[in-house]
């Protein structure tokens, strides 16, 4: 669940007692050498392969990444960990990229930890299944979730429907705890889209929005980062 901590991560319990899932959502940074050569990533990967780097996942840990926009899934492990910019969620290779059809001007992907087995192999899959309702639904219609990346070597996938992105800043038990925030991000003139989403009697959703693209949410994204709101998450309406 998202916390008034304002993380981006998304918890699941499985069947296992004390045993939490990860999950999230975010934008994929498409590996490259020369975001290694620039100390933008410190581990090295091989575009030739379907490779992941991770910030906080272990080295190993199965998982699964998911194109929303068109279903596409493939199951992997972790290749390394490592530090990259908090904009992004997970890193990716130029193949993986293309294997999931990713749009690079926007490649939104989720991503699930999946339950360890012993024989497990990596594998692609086109069926979204159990995953489509990880994320708690956002105050839009339908959710889907965007990347960026900053490699141009492999060939641009894009959507032709139109789409809206929003910042969840977080999520609060009471109303007023989200009304002080939203004052204090509007003094601080964060952005003026800023706004409430009641989501039950219990939750109350600040988000910010919407914004066209990836790029017309960068700014305010990186104004949020500066002042301690890390791993934010990022929704995507469909119209």
């Amino acid at each position: 669940m998202l916390s008034s901590c304002t993380t981006g991560i998304t918890t699941k319990k499985s069947s296992i007692p004390d045993k939490i899932y990860f999950s999230s959502s975010g934008f994929a940074l498409i590996y490259n050498d020369s975001l290694y050569k620039e100390k933008v990533i410190k581990v090295k990967l091989n575009n030739e392969n379907f490779e992941v780097a991770h910030s906080s996942l272990k080295k190993n840990t199965p998982i699964k990444i998911i194109n929303p926009v068109n279903s596409k899934s493939y199951k992997t492990k972790v290749k390394k960990k490592s530090d990259f910019p908090k904009l992004f969620n997970v890193v990716i290779t130029a193949n993986l990229a293309a294997e999931l059809e990713l749009d690079l001007s926007n490649p939104f992907v989720e991503i699930v930890e999946l339950k360890r087995n012993t024989t497990f192999i990596a594998k692609k899959s086109n069926t979204f299944d159990e995953e489509k309702n990880v994320a708690e639904k956002v105050p839009v219609k339908k959710i889907e979730m965007d990347d960026l990346s900053k490699n141009n070597t492999s060939e641009t996938y894009k959507s032709n429907k139109k789409v809206n992105f929003y910042l969840i800043v977080s999520d609060f038990y009471y109303e007023s705890s989200a009304i002080t925030l939203k004052d204090t991000l509007t003094d601080k003139a964060i952005n003026n889209n800023l706004f409430i989403e009641k989501i039950n009697n219990n939750k109350y959703r600040l988000a910010i929005g919407p914004f066209k693209n990836f790029n017309a949410l960068k700014s305010t994204y990186i104004s949020l980062n500066n002042l301690g709101f890390e791993d934010l998450n990022i929704y995507r309406e469909e119209k």
